[in-house]
């Protein structure tokens, strides 16, 4: 792996990625739905808490791995495909979840059901968009 070459480190950023995503679908949130009404601001606080400097550091290695890899590898469609799935990623994140995610910790018991079920979709685009980007960053790495 050489350090001059942005692709395996893409690689390994959208790896990451996907599996960060993944463990939030399949774990964090059916936990978090599960927390009952007098304990869900506290739950949801201390996830928020928890989760922000992980995100904020994954989504900012892969933002800049992806601009990197655009500026060096422009002409391969593996880095247009790991673009793709990477800008629907950070825009779900940053259009969807992260403004749900503020909301939920002000509404009422009755109000969240409906932001979580559009949060758990956020989060389907997210994932969908790191497996995405994933096989972009793959194609790009077996290809050169």
């Amino acid at each position: 792996m050489s350090p001059a070459d942005p692709a395996p480190w893409l690689l390994l950023a959208a790896s990451l990625h996907l599996g960060f995503q993944l463990t939030i679908s399949v774990l964090v949130y059916p936990a978090l739905a599960e927390v009952p009404p007098e304990g869900w601001e506290h739950a949801h606080d201390r996830h928020s808490r928890r989760v922000l400097p992980l995100a904020v550091g994954i989504y900012a290695g892969l933002v800049l791995l992806l601009a990197w890899t655009l500026l060096a590898e422009p002409r391969s469609p593996g880095t247009w495909v790991a673009l793709a799935g990477g800008v629907v990623s950070v825009l779900a994140t940053a259009l969807v979840a992260a403004p749900l995610h503020g909301r939920l910790s002000r509404v009422s018991p009755a109000a969240r059901k409906p932001l979580l079920q559009r949060l758990v979709r956020a989060d389907r685009a997210r994932t969908a968009g790191a497996l995405v980007c994933l096989v972009g960053a793959a194609w790009l790495s077996w290809s050169g």
